[in-house]
């Protein structure tokens, strides 16, 4: 049996760039839209030409996109002008695409309120819009802003304003959930009803997620009829985002209710790009990634109760409702305080150690870490610092950085000075390292890094070391409350590692982290033992 195409709009750079505190650059804009179209992204929409200097010089530029459609975003002619003298309309015709999307108000409400004009003339703009853009050989699609609260108020109305952009040749006319407040329910019985005056073929869906039912609206609109879903990466947009279409891909291809009745031009193998795709965005808005997004966040596949881990062992279908690697996740082993012995396990395979499981180390190992954890430690998240800490248990962690004392001073006088001073003992002779920073972590971190050139054997392991986060948390009530800080570093390789300290005295809890962190960096790059005796 023949299926249905089903395609796919990204408007990352046009109502994606509408996020509170995300302003995209050219540079920005140019990346983003070339990974799009390496996934095979069917149209994007690049922004607005003639709105900002930056989507005008965007449009500028022809871009080589491959199969996907770039596209224009615009509105509707203004009452008062004809549409091949709007000044709105021209950078549209002008703009180097051969794709426009035009939005129009179908919700009377809004055409009295907010244009000020009657419901006869916002069809003739809609009309007129329509054939301007067909008559100049683009290819032509209709928003249609707030249509499901206008069907909602006026169903005629909302209904006669689409058929205008239809009847006048737009290829796509999209229904907008513009405020998000729409339920599945609905969405499915108003989709259905338009369906039957507008070809499915020809309708689109454009969710906001207010209610956090973008996604279930779009693939509830797909089901109804439609047979375009528009959406952004990682849910990007205003208020509470729009559609996600991180999460709307994936289920398309592999949930059977989708699989079995529709095809995409995406290629199945792009799937595994999607959670590169996905922190792409984050790191070019300088976001941590979202751990909870389904599918390709974190903490997708992760697993932390014992039997959980246990059952996942035997078969990874008790716990996880697909293969991770097949949106280039992966799957995750936490080890906490609520960790059993296939917890252990199953992290020490990650890492390559092989051990028999009735090995009385493996339980040493869980008893060490649920003390820990009762002292404050947590190495759900600190997967590092659990590392190492597995492998001194099993006597298999070299030693690197054998710390004799630190001192650090914070002095007030016109300014404020923080200075640090390391004593380490490296092969039986003692180095100090001395540095100032912005507070103690930095300063300790400056006086170590910047000081190891005496130690040609570690000084080249460090030089791309960065630090990333700091966090530091308060486990309970007072001035001498217990400290717990988790530092997340990485290097020029790109991944991140998070280490952990905790003691009653923050500087030395965040000492500790660093040294996790630091003696990671030195046992992930196999250097050289610290040669003291033992």
């Amino acid at each position: 049996m023949s299926k249905d195409k089903v395609y796919i709009f990204d408007t990352t750079l046009r109502d994606g760039a509408q996020t509170e505190g995300v302003d995209f650059s050219l540079e920005d804009k140019t990346k983003i839209a070339k990974i799009l179209s390496n996934i095979g992204i069917d149209y994007i929409e690049g922004g607005w030409p003639g709105a900002n200097p930056v989507d005008t010089k965007f449009f500028d530029k022809s871009l080589d996109l491959g199969k996907s459609k770039f596209t224009a975003f615009g509105m509707t002619k203004k009452t008062g002008f004809s549409a091949d003298n709007d000044p709105g309309l021209s950078p549209l015709i002008n703009a180097d695409c051969k794709t426009v999307c035009v939005v129009g108000k179908t919700w009377d409400f809004h055409v009295k309120t907010a244009l000020g004009i009657d419901n006869k003339e916002n069809l003739n703009n809609i009309k007129e819009t329509a054939k301007h853009f067909v008559k100049n050989k683009k290819e032509f699609l209709f928003d249609a802003e707030h249509f499901f609260d206008g069907y909602k108020n006026n169903p005629n109305y909302a209904l006669a304003c689409l058929k205008q952009a239809y009847d006048e040749g737009a290829r796509w006319v999209v229904l907008c959930d513009t405020n998000g407040g729409t339920l599945p329910n609905e969405i499915g019985e108003i989709v259905s009803e338009v369906a039957k005056k507008i070809p499915g073929k020809n309708l689109g869906i454009h969710a906001h997620n207010d209610t956090e039912n973008a996604v279930s609206n779009s693939l509830t609109a797909v089901l109804a009829g439609a047979r375009q879903i528009q959406g952004t990466i990682n849910g990007l947009g205003e208020r509470c985002g729009n559609a996600n279409l991180i999460s709307i891909i994936p289920t398309l291809f592999l949930k059977k209710t989708f699989k079995d009745k529709f095809d995409l031009n995406i290629n199945k193998k792009k799937l595994s790009s999607l959670t590169e795709c996905s922190r792409y965005l984050d790191e070019i808005l300088n976001k941590k990634p979202n751990k909870n997004m389904a599918y390709v966040g974190g903490s997708a596949f992760s697993h932390k109760g014992g039997l959980h881990v246990s059952a996942v062992k035997k078969d990874p279908k008790t716990y996880e409702h697909i293969d991770p690697k097949l949106v280039g996740n992966h799957r995750n082993i936490i080890i906490s305080n609520q960790a059993g012995r296939a917890n252990i396990l199953s992290r020490l395979e990650n890492y390559g150690i092989k051990i028999n499981s009735k090995d009385p180390k493996v339980l040493k190992i869980l008893e060490e870490v649920k003390e820990r954890e009762f002292s404050g430690y947590s190495y759900d998240g600190a997967d590092a610092s659990f590392e190492l800490l597995a492998n001194k248990l099993l006597g298999k962690l070299p030693e690197y950085l054998k710390v004799k004392n630190y001192i650090v001073n914070v002095k007030k006088d016109t300014d404020l000075k923080t200075t640090a001073e390391v004593t380490f003992i490296i092969d039986k002779k003692e180095v100090k390292c001395q540095g100032s920073g912005n507070g103690p972590v930095n300063a300790l971190d400056n006086a170590i890094r910047s000081n190891f050139k005496k130690v040609d054997k570690y000084y080249k392991y460090l030089t791309d070391l960065k630090l990333l986060d700091y966090k530091v948390r308060i486990l309970n009530t007072g001035t001498g409350a217990t400290t717990r800080v988790m530092i997340e570093s990485t290097d020029k390789s790109g991944i991140s590692w998070f280490t952990i300290g905790v003691s009653q005295n923050i500087i030395e809890a965040s000492f500790k982290a660093l040294i996790d962190s630091l003696e990671y960096k030195l046992f992930k790059e196999k250097a050289p033992e610290n040669l003291n005796e033992k």
